[in-house]
C-alpha cells in the first residue's frame, strides 16, 4: 500500500481490494471537491491533524449529515487497513480474509466518533487503531464459537436475552417472538446432553425428548404444535442466531449517493464555519503553548540538576527559603560577594540553557532584548519551581 500524500487525498480517498489485496485508492469526487473548497478558504492549514479535528468537530454539531462521517471514513482508512492486516496474520487459523477483517473494523466508525475525546492525550487515530483492533479481535472469537457449535450446541449456549434480540433482529411478530421463545425454553429444560463430549457437537434430541418437549409446549400454549413443527422453529431460531451474530457486512468504504449529493458545503445554515476554523486553530495553539511550557520546565530542571551542588544550594537557600544574600553567606561561612557571583552564575547557566533551547526548538535569534526578557521569565519561574516543590 503507498501512502496518501495530500490533505485532499487524506480525506477524499478509499481502500479497494483485488483478490484480498490492496489495489488502490479510490476518489470520491464529492469529497475531494469538499475538501478543496476548505482549503481554498484557509491554505494555511495543511496537516492532517488539524482537519481531523476539523472534521471531527464538524461531525459532532451536524451528526445527521453525512460530509464529517465521510471524510472522517476516509482519513481513518490507513490505520484500518494495516490494523486488519496484522490481526488478520496474527490469526492464522481464521478463515477470514484481510478484506473481511476491514469491513469488521470500518463498521465501527460511528462508535468511534461517539466514544472520542479530543481533550484527553490520544489522536483520533490512535484511539481508532485500538476500537479497530478490538473489534475484529472479538468479532472473530464470537464467529469461531458460532462457526463450530451444531445448532443444538448454539441453542443450548446462547442466552435468553441474545436469543430475543436475534428474533427480534429477524423481523419476527411479537407473537412469533413469544411462540419461539417458549420452543426454546422447554428445548432447555428437557434437552439435557450427557456430560460427556463437547457441548459445541450436540447431536439432535431423540425421539422421546422431542416428545417431551412438544407436551410441555402444548401445556403451555394455545397453540398445539407437533415435534415436527418445533424442531423446524428451533432450527429457524438457530438460524436467526447466526445471522444476528455473524451478519452480512454491507461495505461502508465508498460514500452512497449521487455525484452531487454533498453540494451543501457553502451553504450549511446556522453553522459558522470560520468560527470552526478559529476555534480549532485556537485549541491547536493551547497546545503548542502547554507543550513549549513542558518543554520549558524540563530544560529548567534539567539544567538545576546538573550544575554544580553548591549552587543548587545556594538557589535553593536563595528562592525555597528566601533567605539574603548576607544570610545566606553566614550559613555557609562565605563571603557575601562570593554567594553573589555564584548565584549570578547559576542563574546565567539557566539563561543559557533557556536561550539555546529556544534558537534550537523555536527557531528564533538570540538579541539582547530578548535575553532581558527570559531574564525576567526565569526568575519568575525560579520562584514558582522552589516555592512549589
Amino acid at each position: 500500500m503507498h501512502s496518501r500524500k495530500n490533505s485532499i487525498e487524506i480525506f477524499s480517498t478509499f481502500v479497494q481490494f483485488s483478490s484480498d489485496r490492496f489495489d488502490h485508492w479510490a476518489v470520491e469526487s464529492k469529497l475531494r471537491r469538499s475538501m478543496q473548497s476548505c482549503l481554498n478558504r484557509t491554505p494555511q492549514e495543511t496537516s492532517e491533524s488539524f482537519w481531523a479535528l476539523y472534521w471531527y468537530k464538524f461531525w459532532q454539531v451536524t451528526e445527521t449529515q453525512p460530509l464529517a462521517k465521510q471524510h472522517l471514513t476516509a482519513y481513518l482508512q490507513e490505520s484500518c487497513y494495516w490494523v486488519s492486516q496484522k490481526t488478520v496474520t496474527s490469526f492464522a487459523s481464521t478463515q477470514y480474509q484481510l478484506s473481511d477483517c476491514f469491513q469488521i473494523a470500518i463498521s465501527q466508525v460511528e462508535k468511534i466518533f461517539q466514544g472520542f475525546n479530543p481533550n484527553q492525550s490520544f489522536t483520533l487515530k490512535n484511539y481508532a487503531t485500538t476500537i479497530f483492533s478490538n473489534s475484529i479481535r472479538e468479532t472473530l472469537r464470537q464467529r469461531h464459537e458460532v462457526d463450530i457449535c451444531t445448532d443444538w450446541g448454539l441453542l443450548r449456549k446462547i442466552t435468553k436475552k441474545r436469543l430475543l434480540e436475534s428474533l427480534e433482529t429477524a423481523g419476527l411478530s411479537p407473537s412469533e417472538v413469544s411462540a419461539y421463545a417458549l420452543a426454546w425454553e422447554c428445548l432447555k429444560t428437557f434437552y439435557v446432553p450427557s456430560p460427556t463430549g463437547t457441548s459445541r457437537q450436540l447431536p439432535p434430541p431423540d425421539l422421546a425428548t422431542w416428545n417431551a418437549i412438544a407436551k410441555s409446549y402444548n401445556s403451555q400454549s394455545s397453540q398445539q404444535v407437533n415435534p415436527q413443527t418445533l424442531e423446524k422453529w428451533l432450527l429457524n431460531i438457530a438460524k436467526a442466531v447466526r445471522k444476528y451474530l455473524y451478519p452480512t457486512l454491507n461495505s461502508l468504504n465508498t460514500p452512497k449517493g449521487g455525484d452531487d449529493s454533498l453540494e451543501w458545503l457553502d451553504n450549511l445554515p446556522g453553522l459558522q464555519q470560520e468560527s470552526l476554523v478559529n476555534e480549532i486553530i485556537a485549541q491547536e495553539e493551547a497546545v503548542a503553548r502547554n507543550n513549549q511550557q513542558s518543554e520549558i520546565n524540563q530544560v529548567l530542571i534539567t539544567t538545576i540538576s546538573e550544575i554544580e551542588p553548591q549552587l543548587q544550594q545556594i538557589l535553593q537557600l536563595y528562592y525555597r527559603q528566601q533567605l539574603t544574600q548576607d544570610k545566606i553567606a553566614k550559613h555557609l561561612e562565605m563571603q557575601q560577594y562570593t554567594i553573589s557571583r555564584r548565584l549570578k552564575k547559576a542563574q546565567e547557566c539557566l539563561l543559557k540553557s533557556l536561550a539555546n533551547w529556544s534558537r534550537d526548538t523555536l527557531h528564533i535569534s538570540i538579541t539582547s532584548d530578548l535575553l532581558k526578557n527570559m531574564s525576567i521569565v526565569m526568575e519568575e519561574w525560579l520562584q514558582n519551581y522552589y516555592c512549589n516543590s
